[in-house]
């Protein structure tokens, strides 16, 4: 006889949740719940099925290039797109509306939720305007910074394109601007602006700094980890500026980082983007030693004797152009999308 099945609580949790959604669609005759379908993604402990129509809406509710993700305390999840219909999309767990606002940010790309004495506020990146703008959940205008002017690294506004925000837990915050000239920009809490650095003379190799996050190290000390898109690695430097290390991600195209638990997820355009435009990408799980340990719609990572990583590419159909990605308490990976055919968010379980 074959012992019981013992459930993690990850799977417990879905599958209790879903029984009571079940059971209140079907006294009103319907189900609601999206499904779990299609192939097992990934490999190792890091596999994923996607949960099908989650994030689904209709026509009032359009999305153009879905760039950024976030996630507030209630557990929301709040989506940047460049459609000026509504540039934020707020959805509960379930996938379903809960708010939308915003039709100022044409260029809208990056997003960053920050807890600032206990009240959480957004930042977004606009590649259009040529700025960056601080918000609340529902859409007021709390700051905004314009062009570095005073810098002298600049000509014009149009010359800066900030892609992402990278905050620190006391309130310095640093943008990258990834579709201008490459440099970052330090801010103090107080919003004044202390210091640029990268650029061409600082060794940042155009279409490199896209996203990325502040990454503590082992003694202690801030960093940047940054995605280098078509420079096909993560970099770290210092808040200064030093280099301090690099990991490569071959046959990748880096295009957001994010840290659950000791692990770091990594949002992969297609490494021959923008030369094929029908290519795919994928999602990448490293280790705390940054060594690839699954790729979710991608092929098995390989290391070669010398532990160098061997070329990657994207299996399947499942993804187009992932540009940012969460994790939910629950492990359930979520997936906003570029140039999909304004495809709304993926969502995956992991089982």
């Amino acid at each position: 006889m074959r012992p019981p099945t013992r459930l993690s609580r990850r799977r417990f949790l879905h599958f209790a949740a879903s029984a009571a959604t079940l059971s209140c669609a079907s006294s009103r005759g319907q189900t609601l719940l999206p499904s779990l379908a299609g192939p097992t993604l990934g490999q190792g402990a890091f596999r994923y099925r996607q949960v099908k129509g989650w994030g689904e809406l209709d026509e009032r509710t359009p999305v153009n290039n879905c760039h950024g993700l976030a996630r507030d305390r209630q557990g929301h999840v709040i989506l940047l797109t460049d459609d000026v219909t509504n540039n934020v999309i707020i959805y509960d767990k379930t996938g379903r509306l809960v708010h939308k606002w915003g039709t100022s940010f044409p260029g809208a790309h990056g997003l960053s939720l920050v807890n600032e004495n206990n009240r959480e506020v957004l930042f977004i990146t606009d590649l259009k305007t040529n700025r960056v703008t601080r918000t609340t959940l529902d859409g007021k205008v709390l700051d905004e910074w314009l062009w570095p002017s005073s810098t002298g690294k600049y000509a014009n506004a149009s010359e800066y394109k900030p892609s992402w925000t990278l905050h620190r837990e006391n309130g310095e915050f640093l943008v990258l601007d990834g579709y201008g000239r490459d440099y970052i920009v330090h801010y103090g809490a107080d919003g004044r602006q202390r210091r640029i650095f990268g650029g061409p003379e600082g060794g940042i190799v155009h279409w490199g700094p896209h996203g990325g996050m502040i990454d503590r190290m082992g003694d202690g000390t801030d960093s940047l980890l940054i995605a280098m898109s078509d420079q096909r690695h993560l970099l770290r430097l210092g808040l200064d500026g030093r280099r301090l290390g690099q990991i490569d991600l071959p046959g990748g195209n880096p295009r957001q980082i994010r840290k659950h638990g000791s692990h770091y997820f990594v949002a992969h355009l297609a490494d021959n983007w923008p030369a094929d435009r029908n290519s795919r990408g994928f999602v990448s799980v490293l280790d705390e030693n940054f060594q690839v340990v699954s790729n979710v719609g991608g092929t098995p990572p390989h290391y070669n004797d010398d532990g160098h990583l061997l070329p990657m590419a994207h299996d399947g159909e499942i993804f187009q152009h992932p540009h940012d990605l969460l994790v939910d308490e629950e492990e359930s990976l979520y997936v906003a999308q570029f140039a999909s055919g304004k495809t709304y968010p993926l969502k995956f379980e992991r089982v």
